[in-house]
């Protein structure tokens, strides 16, 4: 046996042949468990072929599926001021906010948006839970005033998309104070007859639901979302009682009068455009005549987006949110 042939050499040309296999192609499900191939669930909108789980996905790959053929444009929102209030905790809120935008890709945890969704104009904002959980500062606020501005210079519907973990912390009062202007803003739509709907996804929470994200015309959520203001279990303590099986997710809130509708995420643009035409007095879409989304691209929607983390993750996250949810059922 010759070791050197037999061995040593194959060994040398398995190190330099070997293919490096990226590491975001398969996703694990959080509630299932079942590896799923990134293509395949870019395809079905991050949503769990096995258990139909909706997992979190990020603005830019919700706008690509909601605009027809994936086309909007997006709206400039102000830049408020990057730190006033100088806040550090265990890192400064400069370099937290760094750390965000390298991990997500996006300037800050909302995105804003205009364009076409079967036909018919639309202003569209969605934020990212993956940034800093979604936590309401400042451009939150600036990004919703911006975006109601828009729909009323241009007399279109306004959908907004909420998932956050409440007001952010390194901001203060600063972030409290965006609740009563965004209930200005909403305020602004309702006068000038325009309609206004709430999409809640999992999770909203804390400040952004005593706020804007309750003040829609009609409110529609995904699938076992959990919406409240302070998490179940931050209640049962505080009780010290056990609280009805799936208390504060959609479909609970549906029976009890909270929502309007409970909608899967792939039917949710269709049912998005009978609701908007028939608030604006337009005839019923036929289906035949709308163009279709966008092919999903996992490459420019720069997802999917973190799954929503499990207690022990969204501890950590606290420095990111004042009020971070409690994703226990």
């Amino acid at each position: 046996m010759n070791w050197i042939s037999n061995y040593v050499r194959p060994t040398i040309n398995s190190l330099f042949s070997r293919r490096e296999v990226p590491e975001n192609l398969w996703t694990k499900c959080p509630e299932c468990g079942t590896m799923l191939f990134h293509r395949e669930l870019t395809d079905n909108l991050y949503v769990c072929t096995s258990c139909d789980h909706h997992m979190a996905i990020s603005p830019r790959a919700r706008f690509a599926a909601l605009f027809d053929g994936g086309i909007f444009t997006e709206v400039k929102v102000p830049e408020p001021l990057p730190d006033p209030l100088h806040f550090r905790d265990q890192k400064k809120y400069p370099d937290r906010m760094r750390a965000a935008q390298k991990a997500t890709g996006e300037k800050e945890a909302m995105l804003v948006a205009e364009g076409e969704m079967g036909r018919t104009p639309i202003v569209a904002v969605a934020q990212d839970f993956s940034f800093m959980g979604g936590s309401m500062g400042m451009y939150v606020g600036n990004a919703i005033i911006a975006a109601a501005e828009r729909a009323v210079e241009r007399r279109w519907p306004l959908v907004l998309f909420s998932a956050a973990g409440g007001a952010r912390m390194q901001e203060g009062i600063l972030s409290l104070m965006q609740m009563p202007r965004t209930t200005v803003a909403v305020e602004m739509l309702r006068e000038a007859g325009l309609p206004y709907i709430v999409v809640l996804t999992h999770p909203t929470t804390g400040g952004v639901t005593a706020s804007y994200a309750m003040l829609g015309d009609v409110h529609i959520a995904e699938p076992n979302a959990l919406i409240c203001f302070a998490g179940p279990r931050v209640i049962e303590q505080t009780i010290r009682e056990k609280l009805p099986e799936g208390f504060q997710r959609a479909e609970y809130l549906l029976d009890h009068g909270m929502l309007d509708r409970v909608t899967h995420r792939k039917a949710l643009r269709d049912e998005l455009v009978s609701i908007i035409r028939m608030l604006t007095g337009q005839p019923p879409a036929i289906k035949a005549d709308l163009p279709p989304p966008a092919a999903p691209d996992p490459v420019s929607a720069q997802a999917p987006a973190a799954p929503v983390p499990t207690d022990a993750a969204i501890a950590g996250k606290s420095a990111g949110a004042a009020a971070a949810p409690d994703s226990k059922k």
